[in-house]
């Protein structure tokens, strides 16, 4: 095909038409697994409705599942196993409404991993919400599920109320985590150097999983100046969802007032030096300390002007502790550096 000059407008349409075909994709997609798992639903219905008035049991199920596989030779899905689990489906939710709203949203495999390790609706509709919202692979999904993240998302205390404008109050606490859990931290026997490389990477991803949605790395022990005197910052993320630095400090110890200190320090500093107005939401900052006393935490986050928040950690291997004593090599093992 021959080069021709297009109108200067015509990169611009393209990126157009690709984003609407890509959504469209998108759409498609989910519909169809809607489609799919309220079928699925309707078949579950059927059969739990037969349980309940006339009894039927196991047997009847896996007759069924041969029965149907033979009239349907390509469809997938009509195992016995998956016919319990559109029966638990049916059973979890009665009205179909309510299942097209919440876990229909998501492909089946996530709705069987929802089924195995959540007991009651509530929970269940959280993380399918978290799941559609935030776009989970089923094992990132049955990972949170395993780290209890509806009882820990959003649960640190800060001053965000107090500090950052009201519409953007909610936003910024919902990043946040109490306690994060760093069971990732280990390395059992001696590993080759590729083995440790792997382990590394390894780690980088499952801190950031652990920190949340949205959060990339731009750098440790971050150095800048300040008329000659030398400063680091432990961690310093960028959540490209909220459009805003986060500043993370590290102490192995019980927190205490001073490091609300150093840490609105370095908030103050990126806001005058790494955001930009016009583009970035406010800094906020997250100390990260192996325990607190909570109305010290309150007392020292009510004297700052710098939006922070006090989260502890747990589950860091006793291997990990002995050797990590200072924070700077805590900094390093969380992002696979020491």
């Amino acid at each position: 095909m021959r080069d021709e000059v297009f109108p200067a407008g015509y990169g611009d349409l393209l990126e157009q038409v690709k984003s609407e075909v890509r959504t469209s994709r998108i759409r498609a997609t989910r519909a169809a697994s809607t489609e799919l798992v309220s079928l699925y639903w309707r078949l579950g219905r059927l059969i739990l409705d037969r349980r309940v008035e006339e009894g039927w049991g196991s047997k009847v199920v896996e007759r069924l599942s041969v029965d149907l596989r033979v009239e349907f030779p390509g469809m997938r899905g009509l195992s016995r196993r998956n016919l319990f689990y559109m029966r638990s489906l049916a059973a979890e939710y009665e009205d179909l409404e309510k299942v097209q709203q919440g876990v229909a949203l998501l492909p089946w495999g996530h709705v069987t991993v929802l089924l195995d390790k959540i007991d009651g609706p509530r929970e269940r509709d959280w993380y399918a919400a978290a799941a559609v919202q935030h776009g989970w692979s089923r094992d990132v999904l049955a990972h949170q599920i395993k780290a209890r993240l509806h009882q820990r998302a959003g649960a640190a205390p800060s001053n965000f109320e107090d500090r950052l404008p009201a519409a953007d109050t909610d936003l910024a606490q919902q990043m946040l985590r109490d306690p994060y859990v760093f069971d990732f931290l280990d390395l059992a026997g001696r590993a080759g150097e590729r083995e440790l490389e792997t382990a590394l990477m390894d780690r980088l991803q499952a801190f950031l999983l652990e920190l949340g949605h949205g959060f990339a790395f731009v750098g440790r022990q971050w150095h800048f100046e300040v008329d000659g005197d030398d400063f680091h910052i432990d961690l310093l993320f960028f959540n490209w969802a909220q459009s805003r630095f986060v500043v993370v400090e590290l102490k192995t110890g019980t927190f205490a007032p001073q490091h609300a200190g150093q840490l609105g320090f370095y908030v103050a500093w990126v806001e005058d030096n790494l955001r930009r107005p016009a583009q970035h939401a406010e800094t906020v900052g997250i100390l990260l300390c192996g325990g607190r006393n909570d109305r010290v935490v309150r007392y020292s986050l009510a004297g700052s002007t710098a939006p922070m928040a006090v989260a502890s950690y747990e589950a860091l291997p006793q291997p990990v502790r002995d050797i990590v004593p200072s924070t700077t090599e805590l900094s390093a093992a969380l992002l696979g550096e020491a």
